[in-house]
């Protein structure tokens, strides 16, 4: 028995180092959090003559994620040569690539050059035998994949960009191929086409409001109003007429463009609210809980002017259930966005530069929506409640502008708190006091001394 447990011990202890150097000898397991060395791929990336697209990288603020995708993988980035940025590139195209809203379609462009898989032209490029052949390998946009090939000319190509400069960075954790030309996945282009589109929607412009007799509130036979002149019937007038007022009818047929076609236009602008991106809780309230589109197209076909500002989805997504679930809750809302004017991000900003705060009128009448220049931009509210001119200019057709905001606007409550203050100030009477007339102290000394004679004073 002791001599079966000494045999024992001496295999387990025999055995012991042979395991603890196969242990120490494999790799560690890989961690997102790895620490980027300065002999990294995307170290050798900011440094290089890749100048504009690694100016995109920072831009598009990609710097963290791939460092914990160099953290995982040994990846492989197709850089476009500066030409193919600066000259090569459609100007409206690259513009669009550096808009803030278009953060996503830049991040989704960049990463569609980055494969997860190291590929070295000299030793790892897949070899096709046919010109059609290709390997396709996934990016890490996921969704866009590069087609590598390698024709009997010893010419690499990457989907239809040519490899100009293969192998022209090598380090531990990557490579960078030197391309020709930016490679664009198809849904980058389909948006960018898609927000292009947007200035091809037709939209009726201005050609003149009716006259209205302030008077009777009938229709004038005189001449129309200039272009963009509001009609003379108050907006609020014909927000809600009565039996006796009614708004002015919208002109008729006869000029090159007709008549204001306002149906027409404020779903231009939902239209647009959609295609744009974002702003897809402000269409769904327009359109389907209340009814302030049909309303909205009824008083531009009369010649009004209204300028909406738009909370955007993240916004409106902070409004609470008790904040929607009241009766005209909705349209409450909505009133206080609709500002009875035309203005532009141009206008708005030039006035608030000028005079410093701006107070516009609402449909929520009598409350006004507040202005101020703030960061660069126009400020609207105070405080927690404010909201700054985000998406400027989303649709503008001379009867309707659309300015995207970041917060959803509330009258302030101090403002009802100062009116009810001043109402029971002017209602309060005044009470006047008379006080006792006080004698001077020569003249209680006199009668004192006349006293004392028995005389009165």
């Amino acid at each position: 028995m002791g001599s079966s447990i000494s045999i024992f011990i001496f295999v387990l202890l025999t055995l012991l180092p042979f395991h603890s150097s196969s242990l120490s000898s494999s790799p560690p397991p890989s961690s997102s959090s790895a620490q980027i060395n300065s002999n990294s791929i995307l170290v050798a990336l900011l440094d290089s003559h890749y100048t504009e697209l690694s100016e995109l990288v920072e831009k598009a603020l990609l710097l963290q994620k791939l460092e914990e995708v160099v953290g995982n993988y040994n990846i492989t980035i197709f850089a476009p040569r500066n030409n193919a940025l600066e000259r090569n590139l459609d100007p409206e195209f690259k513009r669009f690539l550096l808009e803030p809203r278009n953060l996503n379609s830049l991040q989704t462009l960049l990463m569609s050059h980055i494969i997860p898989t190291r590929i070295i032209a000299d030793n790892h490029w897949p070899t096709t035998t046919t010109a059609a052949a290709a390997v396709r390998y996934e990016t890490l946009a996921g969704e866009h994949h590069l087609h590598l090939r390698d024709n009997a000319s010893g010419n690499k190509t990457v989907d239809s960009a040519a490899v100009l400069r293969p192998d022209d960075v090598i380090r531990p954790d990557g490579v960078i191929h030197g391309i020709d030309q930016l490679l664009i996945p198809r849904s980058v282009q389909e948006d960018f086409n898609r927000r292009r589109n947007l200035r091809a929607i037709a939209a009726v412009l201005p050609e003149g409001a009716p006259q209205v007799d302030p008077r009777t509130h009938r229709l004038k036979k005189s001449a129309p109003v200039p272009a963009g002149a509001p009609p003379v019937l108050p907006i609020y007038d014909a927000l809600a007429p009565g039996p006796s007022i009614a708004p002015a009818p919208a002109p008729g047929p006869g000029g090159a463009r007709h008549h204001f076609n306002g149906e027409r236009q404020v779903k231009d602008f939902i239209q647009t609210l959609l295609h744009y991106g974002g702003y897809n809780e402000m269409a769904d309230i327009l359109v389907n809980l209340t009814s302030l589109a049909t309303e909205m197209g009824r008083l531009v076909s009369e010649g009004y002017v209204l300028t909406v500002l738009a909370p955007n989805d993240e916004a409106m997504a902070k409004l609470t259930t008790e904040q929607l679930s009241e009766p005209g809750a909705p349209e409450q809302i909505m009133y206080y966005h609709i500002i009875p004017e035309y203005q532009t991000e141009e206008s708005m900003y030039n006035a608030v530069r000028r005079f410093g705060k701006i107070r516009y009128d609402s449909l929520r009448l009598p409350h006004k929506v507040i202005a101020q220049e703030a960061d660069g931009s126009v400020k609207f509210g105070h405080g927690d409640g404010s909201a700054y001119l985000f998406d400027p200019d989303i649709y503008t057709d001379g009867r309707i502008s659309v300015q995207g905001i970041d917060g959803v606007l509330f009258p302030l409550e101090e403002e009802e708190e100062e009116s009810k203050t001043e109402k029971t100030t002017a209602t309060t009477p005044l009470v006047k006091v008379v006080s006792k007339p006080r004698r001077g102290k020569l003249i209680e000394v006199t009668c004192s001394v006349l006293g004392a004679f028995g005389q009165a004073c």
